[in-house]
């Protein structure tokens, strides 16, 4: 197909394949700013639900909360997949598309120039033809003229000889001009016609050839960036899989058992659920008999007491906080009770005016009863202030678990300590052998610094560890009153003492400081038992102690004391001096001698 009279046409053509290419690109860089403008709303998003939490937050991990936040990491790397796949469109496609169209612009330009040139230089040679072809016309029919003049003065007998001599050279000369003018239009036609068709058949299908290639390769470069275009989202399409994977997984990992779990265990207080209400018999003064001054029990044979008829009974439940108040009487004499005798022969307890009269005036004028757990609890709370060392204002489970965390976390500080103390050591014994290396006094106040250190961790493990004793050894003194109390619910006389001991003060409203036989469990102050420990061997201090903390004891260098406990493994043990102050010491800074068969003893 021969198109040498289009080149309009495929200037035209090559101009909307540019335009064509250009609009393109446009949509690619709009499709880059809704990937970029995507990631970044998903981003936000992401920022906006992921929890904000100190490192001192202790909020429980619920396995739902967890699911969510690895969905929000997934859903933020999904966030990065979108940004890799306009980082990708913009250098692949939308850069190389621009590039190629500054590059194409400029070829096709280079091409329509060389077409216009060749036509104008076709265009010269055929105004050059066509004018030496306007002058061989004009000088023929010039000679022609001359032909005809020189032929009638001929012809003319009037004529002299003179004018058709003259008639005859004029003819001549025109002759002779229109011979130059014709070779002249014959070379230029000739010229002409070699240009035209070297225009057409080489310079011009030359040119429409290179336009040909300039727009196949436009077009195989538009193909090129559409394979690109979708390759971009293809690459990404495992990754954006393992994201969605890690979502799902994330979903199954949900456990509501789990949860459920965790609820409880930050909420369980440890307190034991208020006791059931007696039954408090009003109907005792009805019997009392005028003579003797005496309450007598109904006259019903066989009669027995139920064992939810005692008065004052649940007063010991309600102890659930705080250490157990002192009594604030002694107890009744034993004459103030009295046994009575019915026909069949049983016997039931006559009580006196005086314990039954201070009983039920002290029922209507004692304090009153909390009523409820929910609401005890709530006013709790409110009123302890801030948090206490001990963590006494928290709920026993509370406690026990705040406590053992404390306990974790100085132990691990005390690790590190020791660690130190080791290094500091070997370090010193390097710097004794190589002098040359350091002096080994500059490490004597890091050295001090660091036993003070471990001291100091020790006794808040050692403090901490007896609070710790406290609360479990109450837990177990709760959960063995639950499992005693059918046994202790039967009262026959007095009234019942909250720790599931009998006394017949009818005064005592509060609890009696409990035996250590009757709870072992229960903890003692060390520091105060009533016979003193043996001692099962010697000590000599190898360095001084001031010690300034409660419970620990100060001794001099060189101080002999007498070993009363050994160490349990936290780094103190407890000795006793000649006049009898005891105390605990570092295990680190006394030399230990224990007596033969002292441990059995």
């Amino acid at each position: 197909v021969f198109l040498q009279d289009q080149f309009d046409n495929l200037d035209k053509h090559t101009q909307w394949g540019i335009d064509f290419l250009e609009k393109y690109a446009k949509f690619v860089k709009e499709r880059i700013e809704i990937e970029q403008n995507y990631a970044k709303q998903l981003r936000n998003l992401v920022k906006k639900y992921c929890p904000k939490r100190s490192p001192k937050d202790e909020e429980p991990r619920f396995t739902s909360c967890i699911a969510f936040f690895n969905i929000l990491n997934e859903l933020n790397d999904y966030a990065g997949q979108r940004e890799v796949v306009a980082e990708e469109m913009g250098h692949r496609v939308y850069g190389e598309l621009m590039r190629y169209s500054h590059d194409l612009k400029t070829e096709r330009k280079m091409h329509l120039q060389e077409g216009r040139k060749a036509q104008q230089y076709l265009d010269m040679c055929w105004k050059q033809m066509d004018n030496s072809k306007k002058k061989f016309e004009r000088e023929c029919r010039e000679a022609e003229k001359a032909q005809q003049s020189y032929e009638r003065l001929d012809n003319d007998t009037n004529a002299t000889k003179a004018d058709v001599e003259k008639a005859k050279q004029q003819l001549n000369l025109r002759t002779h001009m229109a011979d130059e003018n014709k070779n002249e239009y014959a070379a230029q036609l000739q010229n002409f016609n070699g240009e035209q068709h070297k225009h057409y058949y080489i310079v011009i299908p030359q040119i429409y050839k290179q336009l040909q290639e300039m727009d196949e390769r436009r077009t195989i470069k538009l193909s090129e960036c559409y394979r690109g275009f979708a390759d971009s989202e293809r690459k990404v399409i495992p990754i954006i899989s393992k994201c969605l994977e890690g979502m799902i997984l994330a979903a199954k990992s949900v456990d509501e058992h789990r949860d459920s779990q965790l609820v409880i265990d930050c909420f369980k207080s440890g307190f034991e659920p208020p006791g059931d209400f007696p039954f408090e018999d009003y109907s005792q003064n009805i019997y009392r008999t005028i003579s003797d001054g005496t309450i007598s029990t109904p006259k019903q044979e066989g009669m027995r007491i139920d064992s939810k008829t005692t008065v004052g009974k649940a007063k010991g439940k309600l102890w659930l906080f705080g250490k157990k108040p002192k009594p604030q009487s002694p107890p009744l004499t034993p004459t103030s009770l009295y046994t009575s005798s019915t026909p069949n022969g049983s016997q039931y307890p006559i009580f006196s005016i005086e314990p039954v009269h201070y009983c039920m005036s002290d029922i209507k004028t004692g304090k009153p009863r909390i009523p409820s757990f929910r609401s005890l609890k709530r006013g709790y709370f409110c009123l302890q202030g801030p948090a206490l060392e001990d963590f006494s204002h928290l709920p026993p489970e509370q406690r026990r678990k705040k406590l053992q965390q404390r306990i974790d976390e100085l132990n691990r500080e005390l690790q590190k300590e020791t660690d130190q103390k080791d290094a500091l050591i070997k370090m010193k014994d390097v710097y004794e052998k190589n002098p040359q290396m350091g002096d080994p006094s500059s490490l004597q106040p890091k050295l001090t610094e660091t036993m003070s250190n471990m001291d100091r961790l020790r006794m808040e493990i050692h403090k901490n560890e007896a609070w710790l004793s406290e609360v479990e050894g109450k837990v177990a003194t709760r959960s063995d009153r639950r499992h005693s109390s059918d046994i202790n619910h039967l009262v026959t006389q007095g009234r019942e003492s909250p720790e599931g001991s009998y006394t017949d003060d009818a005064n005592q409203e509060v609890r009696s400081p409990p035996q250590q036989h009757a709870h072992p469990n229960e903890f003692d102050d060390e520091f105060e038992d009533d016979d003193p420990l043996p001692a099962i061997g010697h000590c000599k201090a190898i360095y001084p102690f001031d010690g300034h903390n409660e419970g620990t004891l100060a001794m001099k260098e060189g101080e002999v004391l007498y070993i009363i406990e050994e160490d349990k493994g936290d780094g103190w043990t407890r000795a006793r001096r000649h006049n009898g102050e005891e105390g605990y010491v570092p295990t680190s800074y006394i030399d230990v001698t224990l007596e033969k068969n002292s441990k059995g003893a």
